[in-house]
Order: C-alpha cells, then sequence, then structure tokens
C-alpha cells in the first residue's frame, strides 16, 4: 500500500487495475473500491486490535487443548489461571 499522507480519493492505480486483463488484480481492486473507507481508516490510525486477537487466539488454544476432556468449568478454570 502507500503512505498515509498519498492516499487520494481514489487514486488512479485502482481504476487501472479494475480494467486489468488479470482477474486477480481486478478483483482485488474492486474490493479496494469497495472498502475504500475502511482501507484509508487503517492506514491513517495508529490502533490495531492486536492484543484482543492474542487473546482470542490464547483461548481458542486452551479449548483445543482441553477439547473431550471434561466440561465447561474445567474450561473456564484452565482460562483464568492461564491468565
Amino acid at each position: 500500500m502507500r503512505a498515509p499522507q498519498k492516499l487520494g480519493q481514489n487514486p488512479a492505480w485502482i481504476t487501472n487495475a479494475t480494467a486489468a486483463a488479470l482477474p486477480g488484480i481486478s478483483t482485488f481492486a474492486v474490493g479496494l473500491r469497495t472498502d475504500f473507507a475502511a482501507v484509508t481508516a487503517r492506514m491513517t490510525t495508529h490502533w490495531n486490535s492486536g492484543p484482543v486477537e492474542g487473546a482470542v487466539n490464547r483461548i481458542k488454544l486452551l479449548k483445543r487443548q482441553m477439547y473431550g476432556r471434561a466440561g465447561f468449568k474445567l474450561v473456564r478454570k484452565r482460562v483464568l489461571l492461564a491468565s
């Protein structure tokens, strides 16, 4: 992607990529045009959801380890003790 200060309203390369004969490139460009507000917001803000995703990943790992071993009460204790 480009630097946040160089993001325009609808860059010409998105229009050119949409008209490209390569199906993967044109599909990507159409998706960018559809979600352009979200893309520019992500490029211009400095926060992300990394810590939350890490916590969710840790809980899913514990659930996978406990699958078939015990009920919800033990899984809950394991999640709470692991944090």
